[in-house]
């Protein structure tokens, strides 16, 4: 691997792909904090042409020509078959050993099975895991899994724990972060079967695990890793980017509604806007796909140049902190005190 970090970008993948790509890896590059180097993956006519209409090429940022996309709604056996596509050729980059992670704003499904088709599981890991940020009144929530595994077993979610962890305490400088169990009350008894054997298998670990959590607890951080299974994950998020933009609009349909909300709508103006960003989703860009033996980071598929640019500062800070080198040292530690 490269001292200076080398990122995929799938230029093609995306609602509003390529040029909000294209925008995002142009940001990402202005504004990181150390030495960074692009290579956006996809037709190359049409991210040069972008790339010149917003100051032409510049050092740091390369372009591949990758001439098939997988669409959004492609299923993940018919895009395997797309060989020279953008993702699949991003994907290849890093598996050659040109890029040390991939970000794509593209299909989900395609992005996490071709991935695990190129790089395999690290050694150990049952499922691969989607791990997300949620802002909370603490600071940031790891909640996972977001939308990988809809069906878990116990021992799946004490692994998600145990990366989940791992990921926020190197993302977010915690140490010792603390994990909790999503269930339907705090009580160890409360949940289906599985959440109770997860729930006895987490509290038998190292892990810093406070119990059960419930929904309302993620939003004040009662804990700062969330554990649950993808489809109670992926619902729960979607809920949660829906009730940040209602709030929103709610606030701004009250703050129009006379000449005198206007005006103390413009005095609260500062302040509304830093809220907002808090709340953006876009500001916390891609979520990592932990547990695969290479840096996959899959973004929203609407996913506009503010989260494009965020994605790639994830994928950027999981290279430099080494991230799949420590989940294999820490399962690897779980596997040989099972064994024995």
């Amino acid at each position: 691997m490269s001292t200076v970090p080398m990122i995929a970008v799938d230029a093609m993948g995306g609602d509003y792909a390529p040029d909000e790509i294209v925008l995002g890896a142009i940001e990402a590059l202005e504004t990181a904090e150390h030495e960074l180097a692009l290579t956006l993956v996809g037709r190359e006519d049409r991210i040069r042409s972008i790339l010149e209409a917003n100051g032409g090429d510049r050092p740091g940022i390369s372009v591949m020509n990758a001439t098939e996309v997988v669409e959004m709604s492609e299923h993940v056996t018919t895009a395997r078959r797309k060989r020279d596509s953008s993702l699949a050729v991003a994907l290849d980059l890093q598996k050659r050993g040109e890029a040390d992670a991939m970000v794509s704003a593209g299909n989900t499904g395609a992005a996490m099975g071709l991935s695990l088709l190129s790089y395999g599981r690290i050694p150990g890991v049952h499922r691969p895991a989607i791990a997300t940020t949620i802002p909370s009144a603490r600071g940031m929530t790891t909640l996972l899994d977001a939308g990988a595994n809809s069906e878990c077993k116990a021992e799946n979610l004490l692994q998600f724990g145990i990366m989940g962890s791992l990921y926020h305490e190197h993302a977010f400088g915690v140490d010792r972060p603390t994990v909790g169990l999503l269930s339907i009350g705090e009580e160890a008894s409360k949940g289906h079967a599985i959440t109770q054997e997860a729930h006895a298998m987490l509290a038998d670990s190292d892990l810093n695990f406070v119990g059960n959590v419930e929904g309302r607890d993620i939003q004040p951080g009662t804990a700062d890793v969330v554990v649950c299974d993808g489809f109670t994950g992926n619902v729960l998020l979607k809920f949660a980017e829906s009730m940040s933009r209602f709030f929103g609009g709610a606030l701004r349909e009250e703050i129009n509604a006379s000449l005198l909300t206007k005006i103390g709508g413009l005095l609260i103006r500062p302040a509304f806007g830093r809220v907002r960003r808090r709340l953006d989703w876009q500001e916390f860009g891609g979520a990592p796909l932990l547990g695969i033996d290479g840096t996959t980071i899959i973004c929203h598929g609407r996913s506009e140049a503010r989260a494009i640019r965020s994605a790639i500062r994830v994928a950027t800070r999981a290279v430099e902190h080494k991230l799949n080198a420590h989940i294999k040292e820490r399962l690897g530690k779980v596997t040989a005190d099972d064994a024995s």
